[in-house]
C-alpha cells in the first residue's frame, strides 16, 4: 500500500509574452515511485495532459537552472524565491508555465514527510514483483 501527497496550484500558461492564463495545476506524488512527481493540467477543449519527472528537478528548480531536454524548471528571479517557470516540451510543441514558489515548497514538504529526500527505496523491487506473480499464478 502507499500513501500519495496530492496539491492543486494555479499556475500561469504562458501562451506568447502577450498571452497567458491561469488554470488549476495538479501535482501528484506517490510513495510508490518515490523519485517522480506527476503534473497534470487540462487546458479547455483538451483532454488532461500528465507529465511525470523527478521530484528532486523540481526542488532543483526552485533555486537555480535545472533539467535538460523536455523538462527544464528555473526560478523567475535569481534574487527572490517567488516564482518558478516550469517549462514542458516535446519537439516543437512546448508549454510553459510560471507558478508561485510557496505552494510548491510545500507540496515537497509534504511529500518530503512521507519520503525523506535521500531516503527513497523502490517499493516493489522485481524480485518481490516476481516472487508475488509465480504466487498469484494458477499451479499447473
Amino acid at each position: 500500500m502507499s500513501d500519495t501527497v496530492q496539491a492543486e496550484v494555479i499556475m500561469s500558461f504562458l501562451v506568447s509574452e502577450e498571452l497567458a492564463f491561469r488554470i488549476p495545476v495538479e501535482l501528484d506524488f506517490d510513495s510508490a515511485d518515490p523519485y517522480a512527481v506527476r503534473l497534470t493540467f487540462d487546458l479547455p477543449g483538451d483532454a488532461p495532459v500528465t507529465w511525470a519527472f523527478g521530484r528532486e528537478l523540481l526542488l532543483d528548480g526552485l533555486s537555480r537552472r535545472s533539467g535538460e531536454g523536455d523538462v527544464r524548471i528555473e526560478p523567475a528571479s535569481p534574487e527572490h524565491l517567488s516564482d518558478v517557470y516550469i517549462n514542458l516540451q516535446v519537439g516543437p510543441e512546448r508549454a510553459l508555465f510560471r507558478a508561485s514558489a510557496p505552494p510548491l515548497i510545500a507540496f515537497l514538504d509534504r511529500t518530503d514527510r512521507l519520503v525523506p529526500l535521500g531516503k527513497e527505496e523502490v517499493c516493489d523491487t522485481l524480485d518481490a514483483a516476481l516472487d508475488r506473480i509465480l504466487a498469484e499464478a494458477p499451479a499447473g
